[in-house]
């Protein structure tokens, strides 16, 4: 079991708040709402208030998720504390900030829960845990045994959703032993995995028009330095369009990865104003996409980050930069990888 050093400055915050408001970024995922739900569960078992929220709409792939319309897109007005979920990133709580309500939730006690080890820029949390770990859902599974807090038969399946699928049925690079471990020890506790991995597929169900709009993006794919590096860019236009029904760049990323050569894709978003975002995923033995988000003031893990920009900078420039700082970053992985041997 991992022992986090936060745990009793949690256990305080926790204590002295009735109404907790569970925050989860601008770019959900079910690992976020999954876990957002199970910390529900347990918040209220422990006699307290929760009080979900998401600046955005979620995906309609996420809602088969049981409890996924309590999650509200206004921030509450009258809470005690709040715990950001899956995310130690400011720069990803924008509607939050946009709105107005990041400053009722800096004048509140707030805790992160996160599972990406990157560096916190959220600077009003008073109590930050966030350790490298598959999801976020591993991380309050390992809080609530350390606290000795009650996590329930519900709690543990919706724990169980977000570790299977942030790994990918626990087979991506960020899976370790312990994540099986917790895993073995939900279906000792009653959660069924064939239950579970058959809500899982339902969020790979797509709308048809999605298989058309899928090949059509397949085949703006890009190759890049003898194609070590594959990008995509999906306009706003599209994004307006398809994101209700699934996030764009999950259709394909996958897909990309998948060519011959191929060590790293990337896709861009464009938005209104000038804003990029951009979702990098790397192959085994080329775990570069932290390093690569970092540059551009972003950030995640060796396999799966991303950042966002919005200076204004000119997208082409941005864009020749990503694959430019990408393929330096393999050279270097490779030459070290070479004087390893």
């Amino acid at each position: 079991m991992t022992i986090y050093k936060e745990a009793e400055e949690i256990r305080k915050i926790v204590s002295g708040a009735k109404t907790i408001a569970i925050i989860q970024a601008d770019n959900p995922d079910v690992d976020s709402l999954a876990s957002s739900l199970a910390l529900e569960q347990i918040l209220h078992d422990l006699g307290k208030d929760p009080i979900m929220y998401c600046g955005v709409d979620l995906p309609s792939y996420m809602r088969y998720l049981p409890g996924s319309d309590r999650v509200n897109k206004d921030m509450p007005h009258k809470f005690d504390a709040s715990i950001i979920v899956d995310t130690s990133s400011d720069s990803l709580l924008e509607q939050l900030d946009t709105s107005g309500a990041k400053a009722w939730v800096a004048a509140k006690p707030t805790i992160v829960l996160d599972h990406h080890a990157t560096k916190a820029t959220i600077s009003f949390a008073n109590v930050i845990c966030n350790y490298e770990a598959v999801a976020t859902g591993e991380v309050i599974y390992e809080l609530s045994r350390q606290l000795g807090w009650t996590v329930s038969l519900d709690a543990k399946k919706l724990i169980t959703m977000a570790i299977l699928s942030d790994s990918l049925g626990l087979t991506t690079e960020a899976t370790t032993a312990r994540s099986i471990h917790i895993v073995a020890e939900l279906v000792e506790g009653g959660v069924s995995l064939p239950e579970i991995e058959n809500a899982r597929r339902e969020t790979m169900r797509r709308d048809p028009v999605l298989i058309h709009y899928k090949g059509q993006l397949l085949e703006r794919v890009e190759f890049h330095d003898s194609n070590r590096i594959t990008t995509l860019t999906i306009p706003w236009e599209e994004i307006e369009k398809y994101s209700p029904l699934y996030n764009p760049p999950m259709l394909v990323i996958d897909d990309m990865r998948l060519a011959k050569d191929t060590k790293v894709a990337i896709c861009f978003k464009l938005y209104p104003g000038g804003k990029i975002t951009t979702k990098i995923r790397s192959n085994w033995g080329s775990g570069i996409a932290d390093k690569l988000a970092e540059h551009f003031g972003g950030g995640g893990h060796a396999y799966a980050a991303g950042f966002k920009v919005q200076d204004g900078r000119d997208f082409n420039t941005l864009k020749i930069e990503c694959i430019k700082v990408a393929a330096e970053l393999l050279d270097s992985l490779k030459t070290n990888q070479h004087e390893a041997l």
